[in-house]
């Protein structure tokens, strides 16, 4: 397909989807069926393409759509796995937030945990903090997938990195998932904490998370 025949079809479809997309307030069902849809009835280069142009929208539920399509290609397109961390990562709607970490999730999932865990490590030091929780909320409960399954100290280690960071919402990340593996790896977890400095306001808040339902 050309690039204006494929341009053609995008418009096309795009109208009726935004304004089905745009009565959606709660949740994000609607739009991952339709992101599946999407994914299953094109090729990866029209998936990507198709996202760009639905991730340019004002409307947050179609930029929604847009990183859902990006997590379905990213272990194949690398330009996908980018635009998830350099685009999606800046966008300002909690709720796009919530859909980056879920597709950050799809790609450690179609390549391997064990293998994903270079971009894990690299993720998880980028500058951005939405990119940082992309990792921490999307692998819940961590120690639920491969490989961190059998190696939860290493889950635990890699969360607890941002456990003081100057993000509140990347904190509350940190301290969910370190209290969700807590649940069945409760010693792992009390070695870890037991060793944070308290005085820090940043560490208590962490803290006290991880501890919430003892």
């Amino acid at each position: 397909m050309t690039d204006k025949y494929l341009k053609i079809k995008i418009l096309s479809i795009m109208k009726e989807i935004i304004e089905r997309l745009s009565k959606i307030e709660h949740g994000f069902k609607e739009v991952e069926v339709e992101a599946r849809h999407i994914f299953q009835s094109n090729s990866s280069r029209n998936v990507f393409e198709i996202a760009n142009e639905f991730f340019e929208n004002e409307i947050y539920q179609t930029r929604m759509l847009a990183v859902f399509l990006w997590g379905y290609i990213a272990s194949k397109d690398h330009t996908a796995l980018n635009i998830l961390r350099t685009k999606a990562g800046c966008d300002h709607n909690w709720r796009v937030q919530e859909i980056l970490a879920k597709s950050f999730d799809y790609f450690c999932s179609d390549i391997g945990y064990e293998e994903a865990m270079p971009v894990i490590t690299d993720w998880l030091h980028d500058s951005n903090p939405n990119v940082c929780r992309a990792v921490t909320e999307g692998l819940r409960i961590w120690t639920n997938r491969p490989y961190f399954q059998t190696n939860p100290k290493i889950a635990i280690e890699l969360i607890s990195q941002h456990k003081t960071s100057e993000s509140e919402y990347l904190r509350k990340s940190v301290g969910n998932s370190l209290r969700d593996i807590a649940k069945k790896n409760r010693i792992l977890v009390e070695n870890e904490i037991s060793t944070w400095d308290l005085s820090d306001k940043r560490n208590l808040f962490t803290y006290k998370l991880v501890t919430k339902l003892k």
